[in-house]
């Protein structure tokens, strides 16, 4: 598996309840995705930097959503240039699904 973490230095602060408005109008893009598993979405605590996790089946399928046009929606919604950080995630502990799942292939 594979995780990303994506992070926008916003130009100014937003709320919670601001970044939260913004976070439910994008994730409806991120449904039927292939490949992604899971996206949670994040605000710092002096609300100057937003992103999202996201935890992927491929290198290859996540690679597929960070293209030219991902990164001008970005700069379009947020007015700012987006960071994405690529981790191999070996082993993930599912608390939900009482899991503990371990990719063979790391």
């Amino acid at each position: 598996m594979i995780t990303t973490l994506t992070t926008f230095a916003l130009p100014k602060p937003v709320t919670r309840e601001e970044a939260r408005s913004i976070f439910l109008s994008t994730a409806p893009k991120y449904r039927g995705v292939p490949g992604l598993l899971r996206k949670t979405y994040l605000l710092s605590d002096d609300g100057r930097t937003v992103g999202g996790v996201y935890f992927w089946n491929s290198r290859r399928e996540a690679e597929a959503m960070y293209t030219d046009a991902w990164r001008a929606f970005v700069r379009e919604k947020y007015d700012t240039e987006p960071s994405v950080t690529y981790f191999e995630s070996p082993v993930v502990v599912d608390n939900i699904a009482q899991q503990i799942l371990s990719d063979a292939a790391a």
